[in-house]
């Protein structure tokens, strides 16, 4: 039994840090469409300071604002537990989550994931 234990352990949890990636890049995905959306509506992304919380409250009165863009009102953390990044470098918008260890870099389980 012990050794049944052994074996398969390894195997899911290494699936289960495969499955926080998986659903990592999903939240990612779902943030962009948000993302695009309010583009629609505002003719812009939201700037860095105003960051993610454009997408669920309009606190500085954006012309064409028309959310919350996103379920419930909320950002969703990662599936870490972490607040996923948003950030503008050279006008295009990267979203990225920090993994397991919530520090830039890393491999494997602790892999960023950005698009």
């Amino acid at each position: 039994m012990g050794l049944l234990v052994g074996l398969v352990g390894p195997n899911v949890m290494g699936q289960f840090q495969t499955s926080r990636a998986r659903t990592a890049e999903v939240q990612i995905s779902q943030l962009r469409a948000a993302l695009d959306i309010f583009v629609l509506d505002t003719g812009r992304y939201p700037n860095e300071t105003e960051g993610f919380g454009a997408l669920v409250s309009d606190t500085t009165r954006i012309p064409g604002w028309r959310g919350p863009y996103l379920k419930g009102a909320k950002v969703p953390l990662d599936p870490w537990g972490n607040p996923f990044r948003y950030e503008i470098a050279n006008g295009d918008v990267r979203i990225m989550s920090l993994g397991g260890d919530g520090q830039t870099g890393g491999s494997g389980n602790n892999a960023d994931i950005v698009r």
